[in-house]
């Protein structure tokens, strides 16, 4: 198949395109680079620097003649999305309207959609949440998310767009920017790493559920031969505090670093955690990579990075 990735120079979506790479599709990457990294893009992938709200973006799958549309390019940062709404309405559902516009112009058969589960149900009603939980979002971003996937079963009635839509626990792993204020796992240990103390926000007793970054590559795997439209989770139906995160990963890096408390963030919910029964059953996906595992592979991967750049 030939597949478009957007956001494919970012931390998911670049291991989604070596994926698809590996697998022997044809992969074009559409990046503006403001967070992902040229040098994460797969050598065999095409990459166009360009935004998704650019209007060469139809001229892009005009050219291309893509099979699918797999977009991760997002303003995913829930914090921003508080304190800039306007911007966040601006990427995550302008840009996703033009990405779909030139989808359905040019026989695009299918969208494979990066969407949260983190944000979209908002304050849980029971834990873990299963695709049928109310959608609640409490910040901007989860409400753009939720907006894409509206607009995602419009395409799909009026203009015959399929779709699978993918709704994203809280993913961690090798290629997470360590510099916004989203990833907690990426930010950690990078400033422990550096000898630096990470402040956790709040009391540190707000839970998520972190899935490991290869296990949802297998979700979009999987989702390139799913026959219908639907929506899954993607998590481990499992719930950890971030004091626990900090102690993992303090353990891991062998510092000693004391716990630093700071105020809390708006928009940020108390507990999240995902039942992923659904994708078990339909996808035939389950998480694989356990949290200390997961954890092992991203310090391993942010000492060698440290260690090149050292050099």
């Amino acid at each position: 198949m030939r597949i478009l990735v957007t956001g494919g120079a970012g931390f998911i979506g670049s291991h989604v395109v070596d994926a698809f790479v590996d697998a022997g599709h044809e992969v074009e990457v559409v990046d503006n680079l403001s967070s992902g990294r040229r040098e994460n893009v797969n050598s065999r992938a095409k990459l166009h620097v360009m935004d998704i709200r650019d209007e060469k973006i139809d001229e892009l799958f005009q050219k291309g003649k893509f099979d699918v549309l797999d977009h991760h390019a997002a303003q995913m940062d829930v914090r921003r999305s508080v304190e800039d709404p306007l911007y966040d309405a601006d990427v995550n559902v302008m840009g996703t309207i033009r990405l779909l516009e030139a989808a359905r112009k040019n026989g695009v058969k299918k969208v494979i959609l990066a969407s949260t589960g983190g944000a979209i149900y908002g304050e849980q009603d029971y834990f873990p949440a299963d695709e049928q939980h109310p959608l609640r979002p409490v910040s901007p971003y989860g409400v753009t998310k939720l907006t894409d996937e509206k607009y995602l079963w419009y395409y799909k009635v009026v203009h015959g767009l399929k779709h699978v839509i993918l709704r994203y626990a809280n993913v961690y792993g090798p290629r997470q920017n360590p510099h916004g204020e989203a990833g907690v796992v990426a930010i950690f240990t990078e400033r422990m790493l550096r000898g630096e103390e990470p402040v956790i926000n709040g009391d540190g007793l707000q839970t998520r559920d972190f899935v490991y970054v290869g296990d949802v590559v297998r979700a979009n795997l999987l989702a390139l031969d799913y026959p219908n439209d639907d929506v899954f989770n993607v998590g481990t139906g499992r719930e950890t505090d971030v004091n626990t995160i900090f102690r993992k990963i303090r353990e891991l890096v062998g510092v000693d670093i004391e716990e630093k408390h700071g105020p809390a963030k708006e928009g940020e919910q108390r507990r999240s955690v995902l039942d992923y029964t659904k994708a078990r059953k339909y996808l035939g996906w389950e998480p694989r990579v356990s949290l200390d595992e997961g954890l092992k592979l991203t310090v391993e991967y942010f000492r060698e990075r440290l260690q090149r750049e050292n050099a």
